[in-house]
Formats: C-alpha cells, sequence, structure tokens
C-alpha cells in the first residue's frame, strides 16, 4: 500500500477534506454517518487497501475539516461527491456507505449510476420518501427518541457494554464530526422512492445491525425485498454503526461482495 495522503477538493461552493490511500486497485469511496467523518473508518482504511482497492474516505460539507454547510444553502451531498470523485479521477467506484451516508449514496446511485461499480448501504433509511416506508419508520419512535445521547442510539448495548475504549474513541469521532458547530443536512438532489430505487443499475449490498435502533432487520428485509436484486447481510447484535462495532464481520461481507462485483466485470 503506498503512503495515505490527505487534502482538500476544491468543489463548487467550498472544499471536501479527504484521504486517500492510492494505488491502482478498484476505488471505494466511504460516506460516513451523521455522528461522524473521514475519521470513521479506521478498521477499513487498512483492510480494504490490503485486499488491493484504492480507498478513499471524506468529510461531508459541515464535518471534519470540511466547509461549512449554511442552513440556507447546505448543497447536495451527491454533487458534492460527484466533484470529489472528478477532482481525484476516481472513474467508477464502489460506494459503501453507512446510516445517513446511505441517503447520500442512494442519491449518487440515481444521478450518476454510470459512476457506480456497486453501492453497499448499511443501516441507513435511505432517504426513502414513500409514505409506507416513512409511516413504518415513524413507528418505531416515540416522542424524545432523537433527544438520546447519540451514542445510545448509534452504538448497540453489546458493544457498549463490552468495548469502553472504542466507546470512548466514537464519543472523540463524533466531538469532532461539526467542527464545533451544529450538523446541517445536506439536500437530497433526486427523489427516492421505491419505484426509483427500482431501476438501479449497480448491484446492491444491504447491512443491518441486530440491534439497529433506527431500521432493525425486519424493516431493512423490506428494502431488501423491494430492491431488485439487492442482497442482506444482517449482523447480530450491531447497532446502527456496523462497521464500528463489528469491523471484521462488516468488512468481510462488503469486501466478498466488492470482490464478486468485481469479478463479474471480467
Amino acid at each position: 500500500m503506498t503512503e495515505v495522503r490527505e487534502g482538500k477538493a476544491a468543489i463548487p461552493g467550498g472544499e471536501l477534506w479527504y484521504w486517500d490511500t492510492g494505488g491502482d486497485g478498484p476505488p471505494v469511496v466511504l460516506l460516513h454517518a451523521g455522528t461522524g467523518s473521514a475519521l470513521s473508518w479506521p478498521d477499513q482504511r487498512a483492510a480494504f487497501a490490503e485486499a488491493g482497492y484504492r480507498v478513499v474516505g471524506y468529510s461531508r460539507r459541515g464535518h471534519y475539516r470540511s466547509s461549512a454547510a449554511s442552513p440556507e444553502a447546505p448543497g447536495s451531498g451527491a454533487d458534492d461527491l460527484a466533484a470529489l470523485a472528478s477532482v481525484l479521477d476516481l472513474g467508477p467506484f464502489h460506494a459503501v456507505a453507512v446510516a445517513a451516508g446511505g441517503i447520500f449514496a442512494a442519491d449518487f446511485a440515481l444521478g450518476h449510476p454510470a459512476a457506480l461499480r456497486s453501492l453497499v448501504i448499511a443501516g441507513s433509511v435511505m432517504g426513502i420518501a414513500d409514505a409506507d416506508w416513512q409511516a413504518r419508520l415513524g413507528a418505531l419512535r416515540f416522542p424524545g427518541f432523537r433527544d438520546l445521547p447519540h451514542d445510545f442510539l448509534e452504538l448497540g448495548p453489546t458493544y457498549r457494554a463490552e468495548n469502553p475504549d472504542g466507546l470512548a474513541e466514537w464519543r472523540r469521532i463524533h466531538e469532532l464530526a461539526y467542527n464545533g458547530g451544529e450538523m446541517v443536512v445536506q439536500d437530497i438532489s433526486n427523489e427516492i422512492t421505491w419505484a426509483s430505487l427500482g431501476g438501479l443499475a449497480p448491484p446492491v449490498l444491504l447491512i443491518v445491525g441486530g440491534a439497529d435502533l433506527y431500521v432493525p432487520p425486519p424493516v431493512m428485509r423490506e428494502a431488501a425485498a423491494r430492491i431488485p436484486g439487492a442482497q442482506l447481510v444482517v449482523m447480530p447484535d450491531a447497532g446502527h454503526c456496523a462497521q464500528w462495532e463489528q469491523p471484521e464481520e462488516f468488512n468481510r461481507a462488503v469486501l466478498g461482495f466488492i470482490g464478486r462485483v468485481e469479478a463479474a466485470r471480467t
């Protein structure tokens, strides 16, 4: 693996901080959760690079070391990703997204289908606007749900009980996530619906933790059933941040999937 480089990519309206392992392998771009940043992938960066991929992680607008996002003009997360891919000359890449990152990954897949080799989304509501999906998600929550501590909502109880050092590091990264400000949610460029997702071009893998409070396994199974050809992996005991809590299992599932996609392309 070549030395990891860091930089800021100039995009319309700002800059995105990124790291890039380099190399000649197929690119893999990592899209973090709303509570995280490009720092959220310590266990994926080396593992994916050692498997032969060029791995890129970046902080979305308003997150760690990237330009601030204003509530009045937050920009489009999908458009920012397209600009980053152009600056880094990635060509078609594998997108691996968790939680809120999955919303922007789905949006990007709809607007830039030729730019993706595959799409992996873990523990995400995916921004689907259909009323039945919104009602099902809403039924899982109660007044004050979103006011609970982020680590309680994002990390499963098994992880919180067994890994105090990992919990502390997750909290540290979260505290750095918004550059000292508040999270600003970026815009979506495309209408994300069951109908539009039904026409997705790239192969799709969905991953869900058995203890995910936002999108538990029965809900993600429904999504997998309604996205033609989508594969589903359930990771018992993991919460909303499966890649952080169970990195070995997460990496094995993702690398197996994108490896099969690459084999089919040759």
